[in-house]
């Protein structure tokens, strides 16, 4: 199957199935999900959405973060993995929303990136659900999603490089929506170990299953 023919049937089968993905960080404003985010690195959206209720209670605008410190921030993110460095990120993006952008969440992902804790893949995020711009944040799903279906070639080394592929090939209006589609695919169904191929509904989409499972479900039926 040509890859532009592979985009093209995974989009028709999206909108279909899954017409208004949506991140699963629970947030009421730009701000809350900003938090979220940072805190969402290298940690499961459910632990965050956790600890979030408090955290936003006791924070719920930039300024409230940015006048507070270490020791009352840190106990209410402790749960979350690497909370001393997130700790120091949120106070630093507090006083810099504060002091640099009138207490508003920046809407490109160039000024995104000069807040602290936030690399490419938050801002994309940010820009995406936010602003509904065309931005791919590539996590470590969409990374082995976009591999396995054969949307990106497979030797390629960084999430940069698997950002330019899938955005030069997913048509701009459907860019926001495709990064959940991706990310969701991955969480549920191409999970990392033993993904769940028999049961996927876009299978005959994928490479992965073209390529490694059939042939292994094909010679096992032949055996006698």
């Amino acid at each position: 199957m040509l890859r532009k023919e592979r985009y093209k049937k995974l989009i028709v089968h999206f909108k279909e199935n899954l017409p208004e993905p949506e991140t699963e960080l629970q947030y009421k404003s730009p701000f809350e999900l900003l938090v979220a985010v940072i805190l969402s690195a290298q940690c499961t959206d459910k632990r965050v959405n956790m600890v979030t209720p408090a955290l936003f209670e006791a924070y719920p605008s930039p300024k409230h973060l940015a006048e507070s410190n270490f020791e009352e921030l840190f106990p209410l993110i402790r749960s979350i993995s690497y909370p001393n460095n997130k700790t120091k990120h949120l106070l630093g993006t507090g006083k810099m929303l504060v002091e640099e952008f009138d207490s508003k969440i920046p809407d490109t992902v160039e000024n995104l990136q000069k807040l602290p804790g936030v690399g490419r893949k938050t801002a994309n995020v940010i820009a995406s659900v936010i602003y509904k711009q065309p931005t791919m944040a590539v996590d470590t799903h969409v990374f082995r999603v976009s591999k396995r279906l054969g949307l990106v070639n497979q030797n390629l080394k960084t999430p940069l490089e698997v950002e330019k592929t899938l955005v030069r090939y997913f048509p701009e209006e459907v860019i926001p929506d495709a990064h959940h589609w991706l990310i969701l695919h991955g969480r549920y169904v191409c999970i990392a170990r033993n993904p769940k191929c028999t049961e996927c509904e876009i299978k005959q989409l994928c490479r992965h299953y073209e390529m490694k499972v059939m042939p292994r479900i094909e010679n096992s039926e032949a055996k006698p």
